[in-house]
């Protein structure tokens, strides 16, 4: 098989398992809580990253990190997992699913609003206008098509799944800086991050280990949202001839995402859902083509 095809293969298996996600954190936390999920999540990619390492004797690159890149490790693991998952999760916890996944994914248009002030890039009309498409998308599934009501099913929630956009943002655009291999990179953040999530337990809630469906629902997040699913996605821009060829499938992620929540946490998925979904992959791709940085 041509290396392209392949590309493609390894793209299209990360996309599939990347839909599954909603639905395994809504199921996972009628069993267990927000913390426990993601520290069980967190802990079994950590463990996973870390034999990937070792049987590919990768764990060697760790030496060249520096005092410094070990603290930027440490921001970005705050960052992601901690921060970002145990916003969203809550927003999972109060929001339908079908309306958590979709009004997360407006982080590429976050991604472009915070490159203005952090990487002073400039942004032309055409962007503003994808940008305005795009919160037209959100609005419309945040007041469920009721937009001359102008009002929320739940603000709260609205806030939290599209607050948790900007620190995924946030995450990306400061790990551009980072040069190492990315699953060592990734492993580092992990490690941290699970530290971080460790601490706010004791915290906030209690450590004990979960019965058997919100163990499974931690394991099965930890691998095929945060584990193996990544690496994967990487083999796939690594074999695409360029990684506009492989990108693009991402964004249908969402839409299969929906498949998914009907039948595994039974939802309708409404009309207004599929409308503001809609516009908000609209307004992504428009910017990509309009909005370039000058």
């Amino acid at each position: 098989m041509e290396k392209q095809k392949r590309a493609y293969l390894y793209a299209c298996v990360a996309v599939l398992l990347w839909s599954t996600i909603a639905s395994a954190f809504k199921i996972s936390l009628r069993f267990i809580d927000i913390f426990g999920l993601l520290f069980y999540a967190s802990l079994t990619a950590s463990v996973f990253l870390f034999l990937y390492l070792l049987i590919l004797k990768k764990l060697q690159l760790l030496k060249a990190f520096t005092s410094r890149d070990y603290l930027r490790s440490a921001l970005l693991g705050f960052l992601n997992p901690f921060l970002y998952y145990v916003i969203l999760l809550k927003a999972y916890s109060i929001l339908k699913a079908q309306e958590a996944v979709t009004l997360n994914f407006i982080w590429p248009i976050m991604l472009v609003l915070l490159s203005i002030p952090l990487l002073h890039q400039r942004i032309k009309p055409g962007s503003i206008l994808a940008i305005v498409i795009s919160f037209l998308g959100v609005f419309v599934i945040a007041t469920e098509g009721d937009i001359l009501g102008f009002r929320f099913t739940n603000t709260a929630g609205v806030l939290l799944a599209s607050g948790s956009s900007v620190i995924w943002a946030l995450f990306w655009i400061y790990n551009v800086k980072d040069k190492h291999d990315e699953a060592v990179r990734l492993f580092v953040n992990f490690a941290f991050g699970t530290f971080f999530i460790f601490v706010a337990i004791l915290f906030f809630s209690e450590l004990k280990l979960p019965n058997r469906n919100g163990i499974i629902g931690a394991i099965y997040v930890g691998l095929f949202e945060l584990g193996i699913t990544f690496l994967i996605w990487l083999k796939a821009l690594r074999l695409s001839k360029t990684t506009a060829h492989v990108v693009s499938l991402i964004y249908l992620v969402p839409f299969f995402a929906l498949v998914v929540i009907s039948f595994a946490v039974g939802e309708e998925i409404l009309l207004s859902t599929v409308i503001g979904l809609g516009l908000i992959v609209a307004g992504i791709i428009l910017q990509k083509f309009w909005g370039r940085p000058a």
